[in-house]
């Protein structure tokens, strides 16, 4: 039997149910599981149905799908294969290393094609656990130049989404907008306070009691894009800003994991600047 998801996102009304139901048993494929959810202030209806069975015309059922479904409904019909990334970092293993040893033990729930960091540092890592290593230097190249090279790597591979474990570049809103709701980012920080740098920091200068971090889709409002998952933990007068990071980086590295989780089983549903995620 096949596994497929089927994703639909559109705007609430009686039968909807009912209808997609009717829709599925006609095409012989079996429901094992049916998440929904309304919300109830802009009247907007989400789906995330997994499925058993053969399928011999994925177009036709969507189609079919959007014919039954309210005006503009988005529906997506999704193989379960593994989704195709690439990981663009600076300096700092733990986000990536935790990505590559999932990776390396096909636990991550995806391929990792590639790589690129704007330093060298861990193309030893990448490359022991089998995974090509591209340098791009930002050095004596403008944004403009430094963005194109980043490109051209990317575009020799069939990419689902580009994970930025803690790639210290703020990108352009041309790169954002070639790449749509397909670049993940993990901000060192319980958005939406402390955006932009060194947030442990202003984190540390306010006194804080809790810190966390964020993993959100990224746009061109800088650390404001639609939220994945979050986390905190507890600090307390005696942590300075070095111990923030230190115990920071522990939760940067299980709330990325989280959201790679979610985004790689098809929960995340985006929906302007939010999301709905069918945990």
């Amino acid at each position: 039997m096949n596994k497929l998801l089927v994703l639909i996102q559109c705007s609430d009304e009686v039968g909807l149910v009912a209808n997609i139901s009717r829709i599925l048993a006609a095409h012989h494929l079996n429901i094992i599981t049916m998440r929904e959810f309304v919300d109830e202030h802009d009247q907007r209806f989400f789906a995330r149905i997994s499925c058993n069975g053969m399928i011999e015309n994925e177009l036709a059922l969507k189609a079919e799908l959007q014919t039954a479904l309210p005006q503009n409904a988005l529906v997506e019909v999704v193989p379960k294969v593994d989704k195709q990334i690439a990981v663009l970092v600076t300096k700092e293993f733990h986000c990536l290393s935790d990505i590559l040893i999932r990776n390396y033990f096909k636990t991550l729930g995806a391929d990792v094609k590639c790589v690129i960091g704007n330093y060298e540092n861990l193309k030893e890592l990448s490359e022991k656990l089998d995974v090509p290593f591209h340098y791009i230097s930002h050095e004596n190249l403008s944004k403009e130049d430094f963005e194109a090279a980043i490109i051209q790597q990317l575009d020799k591979y069939e990419l689902d989404y580009i994970v930025l474990a803690k790639f210290m570049r703020i990108i352009s809103p041309l790169f954002v907008a070639k790449y749509k709701h397909q670049i993940i980012n993990i901000h060192h920080s319980f958005l939406p306070a402390f955006i932009g740098a060194s947030p442990y920091q202003q984190a540390f200068k306010r006194g804080v009691k809790i810190i966390g971090a964020t993993a959100h889709f990224v746009t061109n409002d800088l650390d404001e894009g639609p939220i994945i998952n979050q986390q905190t933990i507890h600090v307390n007068h005696t942590y300075g800003a070095k111990q923030m990071a230190v115990a920071g980086r522990e939760i940067e590295k299980s709330v990325l994991s989280k959201a790679l989780e979610l985004i790689f089983d098809d929960r995340v549903f985006v929906v302007g600047n939010k999301t709905v995620v069918f945990e």
